[in-house]
């Protein structure tokens, strides 16, 4: 079965724990450590989940933040539901056709001349 991983960034929570409490205070201490975001860059870094983020970023955030790259992302991984499944959610579980097998037709002969 296909595993499905989803994630949860926690920059804006860190952030709070921290004390920083604005863009621009983090772009700040983003720029000590050798990053260049603009203000809108680190908005974003900050009120989105990121799709994609370079390590020299991610490695002066956790900086800044005093934590681990697994304290900021929190991943977590389960099965993957079909679209059958989303469709029908909580329903009763229909039976899934890939575990039925064709029965081989017989085909048989009427040789009664009446």
């Amino acid at each position: 079965m296909k595993r499905e991983i989803t994630y949860t960034w926690r920059a804006r929570e860190l952030m709070a724990r921290n004390g920083i409490n604005s863009a621009q205070a983090l772009t700040d201490q983003l720029r000590e450590r050798g990053i260049t975001l603009s203000r809108s860059q680190v908005w974003r870094l900050v009120a989105q989940d990121p799709e994609r983020i370079s390590f020299a970023v991610l490695g002066a955030l956790c900086d800044v933040l005093g934590v681990e790259p697994n304290e900021l992302i929190v991943f977590a991984a389960s099965d993957a539901r079909t679209l059958r499944q989303k469709a029908i959610g909580n329903a009763a579980p229909l039976p899934d056709l890939r575990d039925y097998r064709p029965v081989r037709a017989r085909i048989v002969t009427d040789d009664t001349d009446d």
